[in-house]
Protein backbone atom coordinates (compact mmCIF):
# COMPACT_ATOMS: atom_id res chain seq x y z
CA UNK A 1 0.00 0.00 0.00
CA UNK A 2 1.42 3.36 -1.02
CA UNK A 3 1.20 6.55 1.01
CA UNK A 4 0.33 9.89 -0.56
CA UNK A 5 0.50 13.19 1.26
CA UNK A 6 -2.67 15.27 1.27
CA UNK A 7 -4.01 18.47 2.78
CA UNK A 8 -7.25 20.41 2.64
CA UNK A 9 -10.65 18.76 2.69
CA UNK A 10 -11.56 15.40 1.16
CA UNK A 11 -15.14 14.94 -0.01
CA UNK A 12 -16.09 11.27 0.03
CA UNK A 13 -18.66 10.97 -2.72
CA UNK A 14 -19.04 12.66 -6.09
CA UNK A 15 -22.82 12.86 -6.26
CA UNK A 16 -24.96 15.98 -5.93
CA UNK A 17 -24.23 16.55 -2.25
CA UNK A 18 -20.50 16.02 -2.67
CA UNK A 19 -20.28 18.35 -5.67
CA UNK A 20 -22.42 21.04 -4.02
CA UNK A 21 -20.25 20.96 -0.92
CA UNK A 22 -16.96 20.85 -2.87
CA UNK A 23 -18.12 23.91 -4.80
CA UNK A 24 -18.90 25.91 -1.65
CA UNK A 25 -15.64 24.88 0.02
CA UNK A 26 -13.64 25.88 -3.04
CA UNK A 27 -15.43 29.23 -3.12
CA UNK A 28 -14.22 29.72 0.46
CA UNK A 29 -10.63 29.15 -0.62
CA UNK A 30 -10.30 25.53 0.52
CA UNK A 31 -8.23 22.90 -1.28
CA UNK A 32 -10.69 20.09 -2.12
CA UNK A 33 -10.31 16.53 -3.36
CA UNK A 34 -13.48 14.66 -4.38
CA UNK A 35 -13.23 10.87 -4.23
CA UNK A 36 -15.88 9.26 -6.39
CA UNK A 37 -16.48 5.57 -7.03
CA UNK A 38 -19.12 5.63 -9.75
CA UNK A 39 -20.90 8.93 -10.12
CA UNK A 40 -23.69 7.53 -12.28
CA UNK A 41 -25.05 5.55 -9.32
CA UNK A 42 -25.45 8.67 -7.15
CA UNK A 43 -28.99 9.57 -6.14
CA UNK A 44 -28.48 13.05 -7.63
CA UNK A 45 -28.24 11.52 -11.10
CA UNK A 46 -31.44 9.50 -10.80
CA UNK A 47 -33.73 11.86 -8.85
CA UNK A 48 -36.55 13.83 -10.47
CA UNK A 49 -35.18 17.14 -9.16
CA UNK A 50 -38.22 18.44 -7.30
CA UNK A 51 -38.00 21.39 -4.93
CA UNK A 52 -41.05 20.41 -2.93
CA UNK A 53 -40.98 20.98 0.83
CA UNK A 54 -44.68 21.89 0.75
CA UNK A 55 -45.91 19.41 -1.86
CA UNK A 56 -44.10 16.62 0.00
CA UNK A 57 -46.12 17.44 3.12
CA UNK A 58 -43.03 17.83 5.28
CA UNK A 59 -43.39 19.02 8.87
CA UNK A 60 -41.35 20.05 11.88
CA UNK A 61 -37.60 20.55 11.53
CA UNK A 62 -37.46 18.96 8.08
CA UNK A 63 -40.00 21.44 6.73
CA UNK A 64 -37.95 24.29 8.23
CA UNK A 65 -34.78 22.87 6.64
CA UNK A 66 -36.53 22.51 3.27
CA UNK A 67 -37.98 26.02 3.36
CA UNK A 68 -34.60 27.49 4.28
CA UNK A 69 -32.99 25.62 1.38
CA UNK A 70 -35.73 26.71 -1.03
CA UNK A 71 -34.94 30.33 -0.10
CA UNK A 72 -31.26 29.76 -0.88
CA UNK A 73 -31.78 28.01 -4.22
CA UNK A 74 -31.89 31.09 -6.51
CA UNK A 75 -28.67 32.63 -5.15
CA UNK A 76 -26.97 29.22 -4.96
CA UNK A 77 -27.78 28.44 -8.59
CA UNK A 78 -26.68 31.92 -9.60
CA UNK A 79 -23.25 31.12 -8.13
CA UNK A 80 -23.08 27.74 -9.88
CA UNK A 81 -24.10 29.24 -13.22
CA UNK A 82 -21.59 32.10 -12.88
CA UNK A 83 -18.78 29.65 -12.07
CA UNK A 84 -19.69 27.20 -14.84
CA UNK A 85 -21.25 29.32 -17.61
CA UNK A 86 -23.97 26.66 -17.78
CA UNK A 87 -27.69 26.83 -17.10
CA UNK A 88 -28.83 24.68 -14.16
CA UNK A 89 -32.35 24.04 -15.44
CA UNK A 90 -34.25 25.70 -12.58
CA UNK A 91 -38.02 25.99 -13.13
CA UNK A 92 -40.12 27.60 -10.37
CA UNK A 93 -43.18 26.12 -12.07
CA UNK A 94 -45.30 25.29 -9.01
CA UNK A 95 -46.56 21.89 -7.92
CA UNK A 96 -50.15 20.61 -7.75
CA UNK A 97 -51.14 17.96 -5.21
CA UNK A 98 -54.55 16.37 -6.01
CA UNK A 99 -57.00 14.99 -3.45
CA UNK A 100 -60.20 12.98 -3.57
CA UNK A 101 -62.01 15.08 -0.96
CA UNK A 102 -61.82 18.49 0.71
CA UNK A 103 -61.45 16.73 4.06
CA UNK A 104 -58.32 14.97 2.82
CA UNK A 105 -57.00 18.23 1.32
CA UNK A 106 -57.53 20.27 4.47
CA UNK A 107 -55.77 17.64 6.62
CA UNK A 108 -52.60 17.85 4.52
CA UNK A 109 -49.73 19.05 6.76
CA UNK A 110 -48.83 22.07 4.60
CA UNK A 111 -52.35 22.93 3.40
CA UNK A 112 -52.06 26.45 4.81
CA UNK A 113 -49.07 27.11 2.50
CA UNK A 114 -50.99 26.30 -0.70
CA UNK A 115 -53.87 27.61 -2.79
CA UNK A 116 -57.00 25.43 -2.61
CA UNK A 117 -58.30 24.28 -6.00
CA UNK A 118 -61.82 23.10 -6.78
CA UNK A 119 -62.40 20.65 -9.63
CA UNK A 120 -62.63 23.38 -12.29
CA UNK A 121 -59.43 25.05 -11.09
CA UNK A 122 -57.71 21.67 -10.87
CA UNK A 123 -58.58 20.97 -14.52
CA UNK A 124 -57.26 24.37 -15.55
CA UNK A 125 -53.95 23.72 -13.82
CA UNK A 126 -53.68 20.06 -14.95
CA UNK A 127 -55.64 19.55 -18.20
CA UNK A 128 -56.71 15.93 -18.53
CA UNK A 129 -56.36 15.01 -14.86
CA UNK A 130 -58.29 11.84 -14.00
CA UNK A 131 -61.89 12.25 -12.90
CA UNK A 132 -61.40 10.79 -9.40
CA UNK A 133 -59.60 13.90 -8.17
CA UNK A 134 -62.12 16.47 -6.94
CA UNK A 135 -59.83 19.08 -5.42
CA UNK A 136 -56.20 19.99 -4.92
CA UNK A 137 -53.55 22.31 -3.56
CA UNK A 138 -51.28 24.49 -5.68
CA UNK A 139 -47.89 25.27 -4.15
CA UNK A 140 -46.62 28.03 -6.41
CA UNK A 141 -43.44 28.43 -4.34
CA UNK A 142 -42.29 24.87 -5.13
CA UNK A 143 -40.61 23.86 -8.38
CA UNK A 144 -37.91 21.73 -9.98
CA UNK A 145 -34.34 21.53 -11.26
CA UNK A 146 -33.20 19.45 -14.22
CA UNK A 147 -30.59 17.72 -12.09
CA UNK A 148 -29.72 14.84 -14.42
CA UNK A 149 -29.05 16.82 -17.58
CA UNK A 150 -28.04 20.25 -16.29
CA UNK A 151 -27.34 20.79 -12.58
CA UNK A 152 -24.86 17.95 -12.13
CA UNK A 153 -22.92 18.95 -15.25
CA UNK A 154 -22.85 22.60 -14.15
CA UNK A 155 -21.58 21.68 -10.68
CA UNK A 156 -18.84 19.47 -12.16
CA UNK A 157 -17.60 22.28 -14.38
CA UNK A 158 -17.86 24.90 -11.60
CA UNK A 159 -15.81 22.70 -9.28
CA UNK A 160 -13.15 22.05 -11.92
CA UNK A 161 -12.83 25.74 -12.73
CA UNK A 162 -12.34 26.52 -9.03
CA UNK A 163 -9.51 24.00 -8.75
CA UNK A 164 -11.31 21.06 -7.14
CA UNK A 165 -9.42 17.83 -7.79
CA UNK A 166 -11.18 14.54 -8.61
CA UNK A 167 -10.17 10.94 -7.96
CA UNK A 168 -12.60 9.04 -10.20
CA UNK A 169 -13.28 5.32 -10.00
CA UNK A 170 -11.78 5.14 -6.50
CA UNK A 171 -13.49 3.38 -3.61
CA UNK A 172 -12.87 4.35 0.02
CA UNK A 173 -12.05 1.16 1.92
CA UNK A 174 -11.92 2.51 5.48
CA UNK A 175 -11.52 5.54 7.70
CA UNK A 176 -8.57 5.45 10.08
CA UNK A 177 -8.49 7.26 13.42
CA UNK A 178 -5.59 8.15 15.69
CA UNK A 179 -5.31 7.24 19.38
CA UNK A 180 -7.70 10.04 20.35
CA UNK A 181 -10.36 8.93 17.88
CA UNK A 182 -9.72 11.72 15.36
CA UNK A 183 -9.55 11.12 11.61
CA UNK A 184 -5.96 10.70 10.46
CA UNK A 185 -6.13 8.81 7.13
CA UNK A 186 -8.36 7.37 4.44
CA UNK A 187 -7.66 4.03 2.81
CA UNK A 188 -8.85 3.74 -0.76
CA UNK A 189 -8.56 1.52 -3.79
CA UNK A 190 -7.86 3.47 -6.96
CA UNK A 191 -9.36 2.71 -10.35
CA UNK A 192 -6.21 0.78 -11.32
CA UNK A 193 -6.54 -1.45 -8.25
CA UNK A 194 -3.73 0.15 -6.25
CA UNK A 195 -4.35 0.57 -2.52
CA UNK A 196 -3.44 3.96 -1.11
CA UNK A 197 -3.38 5.46 2.35
CA UNK A 198 -4.10 9.20 2.25
CA UNK A 199 -3.30 11.21 5.39
CA UNK A 200 -6.33 13.35 6.09
CA UNK A 201 -7.50 15.51 8.98
CA UNK A 202 -10.69 16.92 7.40
CA UNK A 203 -13.22 14.99 5.32
CA UNK A 204 -16.93 15.02 4.58
CA UNK A 205 -18.94 11.84 4.23
CA UNK A 206 -21.27 12.33 1.24
CA UNK A 207 -21.50 8.69 0.19
CA UNK A 208 -25.28 8.53 -0.03
CA UNK A 209 -26.87 5.17 0.70
CA UNK A 210 -23.39 3.66 1.19
CA UNK A 211 -22.42 6.03 4.05
CA UNK A 212 -23.20 3.52 6.78
CA UNK A 213 -20.72 1.06 5.29
CA UNK A 214 -17.87 3.43 6.17
CA UNK A 215 -19.19 4.45 9.57
CA UNK A 216 -21.42 1.71 11.03
CA UNK A 217 -22.67 4.00 13.81
CA UNK A 218 -24.72 5.86 11.20
CA UNK A 219 -28.28 4.59 10.64
CA UNK A 220 -28.25 5.09 6.86
CA UNK A 221 -29.81 2.46 4.62
CA UNK A 222 -30.88 2.24 0.95
CA UNK A 223 -34.43 2.63 -0.32
CA UNK A 224 -34.54 1.64 -3.97
CA UNK A 225 -36.52 3.74 -6.43
CA UNK A 226 -37.41 2.99 -10.05
CA UNK A 227 -38.33 5.71 -12.53
CA UNK A 228 -39.12 6.28 -16.18
CA UNK A 229 -39.55 9.15 -18.61
CA UNK A 230 -42.05 9.83 -21.40
CA UNK A 231 -42.00 12.25 -24.31
CA UNK A 232 -45.02 14.48 -23.85
CA UNK A 233 -46.32 17.10 -26.28
CA UNK A 234 -44.53 20.36 -25.53
CA UNK A 235 -46.38 22.37 -22.85
CA UNK A 236 -48.80 19.50 -22.21
CA UNK A 237 -48.14 19.95 -18.50
CA UNK A 238 -47.04 23.27 -16.99
CA UNK A 239 -47.01 22.24 -13.34
CA UNK A 240 -45.49 19.28 -11.55
CA UNK A 241 -48.26 16.86 -10.57
CA UNK A 242 -47.52 15.20 -7.23
CA UNK A 243 -49.93 12.36 -6.54
CA UNK A 244 -49.88 9.67 -3.87
CA UNK A 245 -47.04 7.31 -4.77
CA UNK A 246 -46.47 8.82 -8.24
CA UNK A 247 -45.34 12.20 -9.51
CA UNK A 248 -45.05 13.67 -13.00
CA UNK A 249 -42.33 16.27 -13.55
CA UNK A 250 -42.45 18.10 -16.93
CA UNK A 251 -39.19 19.44 -18.32
CA UNK A 252 -39.10 22.47 -20.61
CA UNK A 253 -38.54 20.37 -23.74
CA UNK A 254 -41.55 18.11 -23.12
CA UNK A 255 -39.72 15.25 -21.39
CA UNK A 256 -41.89 13.96 -18.54
CA UNK A 257 -40.06 12.35 -15.61
CA UNK A 258 -42.18 9.82 -13.71
CA UNK A 259 -41.37 8.44 -10.27
CA UNK A 260 -40.94 6.65 -8.14
CA UNK A 261 -41.22 3.32 -6.41
CA UNK A 262 -40.16 3.10 -2.77
CA UNK A 263 -38.71 -0.36 -2.15
CA UNK A 264 -37.73 -0.59 1.51
CA UNK A 265 -36.63 -4.23 1.38
CA UNK A 266 -34.70 -4.24 -1.90
CA UNK A 267 -31.34 -3.39 -0.32
CA UNK A 268 -28.75 -2.72 -3.02
CA UNK A 269 -30.34 -5.04 -5.60
CA UNK A 270 -29.75 -3.43 -8.98
CA UNK A 271 -31.97 -3.38 -12.04
CA UNK A 272 -35.54 -2.75 -13.07
CA UNK A 273 -38.35 -5.09 -12.09
CA UNK A 274 -41.66 -5.78 -13.86
CA UNK A 275 -43.51 -5.04 -10.61
CA UNK A 276 -41.85 -1.65 -10.20
CA UNK A 277 -42.52 -0.60 -13.78
CA UNK A 278 -46.16 -1.72 -13.57
CA UNK A 279 -46.56 0.35 -10.43
CA UNK A 280 -45.31 3.45 -12.24
CA UNK A 281 -47.55 2.81 -15.24
CA UNK A 282 -50.58 2.36 -12.98
CA UNK A 283 -49.72 5.60 -11.23
CA UNK A 284 -49.58 7.46 -14.53
CA UNK A 285 -52.99 6.13 -15.55
CA UNK A 286 -54.50 7.10 -12.19
CA UNK A 287 -53.26 10.69 -12.45
CA UNK A 288 -53.22 11.62 -16.13
CA UNK A 289 -54.76 8.90 -18.32
CA UNK A 290 -53.68 10.38 -21.67
CA UNK A 291 -50.03 10.22 -20.58
CA UNK A 292 -50.27 6.42 -20.78
CA UNK A 293 -50.22 6.86 -24.58
CA UNK A 294 -47.07 8.99 -24.68
CA UNK A 295 -43.94 7.20 -25.90
CA UNK A 296 -41.51 5.96 -23.24
CA UNK A 297 -37.97 7.34 -23.44
CA UNK A 298 -35.90 5.87 -20.62
CA UNK A 299 -36.17 3.68 -17.51
CA UNK A 300 -33.74 3.68 -14.57
CA UNK A 301 -33.29 3.06 -10.87
CA UNK A 302 -31.30 4.34 -7.91
CA UNK A 303 -30.86 4.11 -4.15
CA UNK A 304 -32.10 6.81 -1.78
CA UNK A 305 -30.03 7.24 1.40
CA UNK A 306 -32.61 6.93 4.17
CA UNK A 307 -32.56 7.25 7.97
CA UNK A 308 -35.16 6.07 10.51
CA UNK A 309 -36.89 9.48 10.57
CA UNK A 310 -36.20 10.32 6.88
CA UNK A 311 -34.12 13.35 7.87
CA UNK A 312 -30.47 13.88 6.90
CA UNK A 313 -27.38 13.59 9.07
CA UNK A 314 -25.60 16.95 9.14
CA UNK A 315 -22.55 18.32 10.92
CA UNK A 316 -20.02 16.64 13.18
CA UNK A 317 -19.65 12.85 13.31
CA UNK A 318 -18.50 10.45 16.04
CA UNK A 319 -14.98 10.77 14.55
CA UNK A 320 -13.35 14.19 15.04
CA UNK A 321 -12.42 15.74 11.69
CA UNK A 322 -15.08 13.79 9.79
CA UNK A 323 -18.19 15.73 8.84
CA UNK A 324 -21.55 14.36 7.72
CA UNK A 325 -23.73 15.34 4.76
CA UNK A 326 -25.75 12.20 4.07
CA UNK A 327 -29.12 10.51 4.60
CA UNK A 328 -31.22 13.01 2.62
CA UNK A 329 -33.67 10.31 1.44
CA UNK A 330 -35.94 11.75 -1.28
CA UNK A 331 -35.06 15.40 -0.64
CA UNK A 332 -31.44 15.56 -1.78
CA UNK A 333 -31.99 18.05 -4.63
CA UNK A 334 -34.11 20.26 -2.39
CA UNK A 335 -31.63 20.18 0.49
CA UNK A 336 -28.38 20.51 -1.48
CA UNK A 337 -28.23 24.30 -1.14
CA UNK A 338 -28.69 24.43 2.65
CA UNK A 339 -26.49 21.38 3.24
CA UNK A 340 -23.60 22.89 1.29
CA UNK A 341 -24.02 26.23 3.08
CA UNK A 342 -24.22 24.74 6.59
CA UNK A 343 -21.38 22.26 6.18
CA UNK A 344 -19.01 24.58 4.34
CA UNK A 345 -19.59 27.16 7.05
CA UNK A 346 -18.96 24.65 9.84
CA UNK A 347 -15.80 23.27 8.24
CA UNK A 348 -14.34 26.76 7.71
CA UNK A 349 -15.35 27.74 11.26
CA UNK A 350 -17.79 30.45 10.30
CA UNK A 351 -20.14 31.49 13.09
CA UNK A 352 -23.62 30.24 12.17
CA UNK A 353 -26.79 32.20 12.78
CA UNK A 354 -28.90 30.95 15.68
CA UNK A 355 -31.38 29.49 13.18
CA UNK A 356 -28.67 27.61 11.27
CA UNK A 357 -27.12 26.36 14.52
CA UNK A 358 -30.53 25.04 15.54
CA UNK A 359 -30.88 23.18 12.24
CA UNK A 360 -27.47 21.56 12.64
CA UNK A 361 -28.49 20.48 16.14
CA UNK A 362 -31.81 19.08 14.94
CA UNK A 363 -30.11 16.84 12.37
CA UNK A 364 -27.12 15.70 14.42
CA UNK A 365 -26.15 12.06 13.88
CA UNK A 366 -26.73 11.05 17.52
CA UNK A 367 -30.31 12.30 17.75
CA UNK A 368 -31.55 8.71 17.58
CA UNK A 369 -29.53 7.79 20.66
CA UNK A 370 -30.88 10.84 22.49
CA UNK A 371 -34.43 9.97 21.54
CA UNK A 372 -35.15 13.41 20.06
CA UNK A 373 -35.67 12.69 16.39
CA UNK A 374 -37.05 15.72 14.53
CA UNK A 375 -40.59 15.53 13.24
CA UNK A 376 -40.38 15.14 9.48
CA UNK A 377 -43.76 14.38 7.95
CA UNK A 378 -47.36 13.56 8.69
CA UNK A 379 -47.99 9.81 9.24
Amino acid sequence: MSRTSSSGVMVLGGGLMGLALAHQLARRGQSVLVISRRRSEAAGFVAAGMLAPHAEGLSGHLLALGQRSLELVPSWLQQVEADSDLDCGHRPCGIVVPFRSELERDAFPTASCGVALNRDALEREIPGIAKGWSTGLLFEQDGQIDNRRRLMRALERACSRLGVQFEEGAEVQSLQADGQGALQAISLRRADGELQLLPCQQAVLCSGAWSGQLLPELPVFPVKGQMLSLQAPRQALRRVLFGPGTYLVPREDGLLVVGATSEQDAGFSEGLTPEGQKQLEAGIAALLPEASQWPPMERWWGFRPCTPDEGPLLGASPMAGLWLACGHHRNGVLLAAITAELLAGAITQETPSSADAALLGAFAWDRFNRGDQPSTRQP
